[in-house]
């Protein structure tokens, strides 16, 4: 049996996990399951999978989950220090999908006690990435990749001809404003913005790929993920989203990974590995598939892949400051206090003044990360204020 800590498991990552494990209940078991506000969905998993105990991040909600829970023999625990404490519980496996930076304290809390990590926490690479990897390989802890762009990075990166890759290709599947002008985009709704074509996904990431944020930082990703340089990454538009990701050697040839769109493949992946575990999902058949198309990004309308491209060849805190200064504009737009198109105009004039005030410095340590999230927050939050 293999011991799961599930961090984030009432969001979409968390319960496409917890199905696979549904599929295969003589293989896992449940640790911990840490939830934020969710309650009804956390204690029900909780006494579904016989978790030891069930965390909510917030702990004004303690006493309802107490109470959800109450007869279950099921431990509950509530906020921030819970959740780090419920990182750092034996398990054989952590899945770490807490959405936002809040998920990377308890995630570098498992990395130090050994825990090897299946990451689908964006924000723990892109916002202390140096930081997060130095971590781990001074632990020698495993980081898995569970994003459907890493996951076939992974699965076709060979790792004994890394001198002899040409470039690393992710797909994007130019969510659904992919055939939308810039004029256009002015009058985008909240709810058009979380309609995305092919993915079920939370809220938040769901309108970073309507901007294509989420591809940018997923390009920073790759770039902790795997020894490739600043100019080995790239980003193509693939609407199907059954191709997920390209990896190009010198010698011409190109691998790649197909799959369903359905995360519970790099999920089973991440699970599994080294093995692979049978998954619940519908089998690709090319033959019956529409035909698969590819198309450049279109910088000038979506500026957000250039723009964390660019803070990536910047270095240091340049992309904690962009993270940080993207979570404040997508809160502000779903807050319906900015508009669509000054989401990537806030993150983008955030990174300007950062310049201005010497604010993008080296990273060594954790305390550095957070003096660059705050700046990064607050001033995305200061230029927000004056749109009203």
């Amino acid at each position: 049996m293999k011991n799961l800590t599930i961090l984030g498991s009432t969001g979409s990552i968390g319960q496409s996990t917890l199905d696979v494990v549904r599929h295969h209940r003589e293989t896992f078991q449940i640790e911990a399951l840490v939830g934020n506000r969710n309650i009804v969905q956390l204690a029900a998993d909780a006494v579904e999978f016989g978790a030891k105990i069930a965390v909510t991040a917030d702990p004004a909600l303690f006493d309802q989950l107490t109470s959800a829970l109450a007869g279950s023999g099921i431990a509950a625990a509530a906020g921030e220090t819970a959740v780090i404490e419920a990182a750092q519980r034996p398990a054989d496996l952590l899945i770490g999908a807490i959405v936002g930076a809040q998920g990377l304290k308890p995630t570098l809390a498992a990395i130090d006690q050994g825990t090897p990590v299946a990451l689908a926490n964006k924000e723990c690479l892109v916002s202390a990435g140096d930081v997060f990897m130095q971590r781990a390989a001074a632990k020698s802890v495993p980081v898995i990749p569970v994003d459907s762009e890493h996951s076939a990075i992974f699965q076709c990166f060979e790792t004994r001809n890394a001198d002899s890759l040409d470039k690393v290709t992710l797909t994007a599947s130019g969510g659904p404003f992919r055939t939308w002008d810039a004029a256009k985009l002015k009058d985008v709704r909240i709810e058009d913005a979380l309609n995305h074509p092919n993915w079920t996904m939370g809220r938040k990431i769901t309108i970073d790929s309507a901007t294509l944020m989420n591809k940018g930082l997923e390009l920073i990703e790759a770039f902790q993920l795997f020894p490739i340089g600043h100019g080995q990454i790239d980003a193509i538009v693939h609407p199907q989203s059954i191709v997920h990701s390209f990896v190009s050697y010198i010698d011409g040839s190109v691998l790649a990974q197909l799959g369903m769109p359905d995360m519970r493949t790099p999920i089973a992946l991440a699970l599994a590995y080294p093995e692979r575990l049978k998954a619940p999902v519908e089998r690709l058949d090319l033959t019956k598939s529409a035909d698969l198309t590819f198309e450049p990004i279109r910088h000038d309308v979506f500026p957000a892949v250039r723009m964390c491209l660019a803070a990536l060849e910047r270095g240091g805190s340049a992309t904690t400051i962009l993270n940080a200064a993207n979570e404040i504009a997508v809160a502000e737009f779903l807050s319906q206090r900015i508009g669509f198109l000054q989401i990537a105009a806030l993150v983008e004039e955030t990174l300007s003044l950062a310049e201005r005030d010497s604010a993008i410095t080296s990273l060594g340590s954790l305390d550095d990360v957070w003096d660059a999230d705050r700046y990064g927050r607050e001033t995305a939050t200061e230029l927000a204020r004056n749109l009203l």
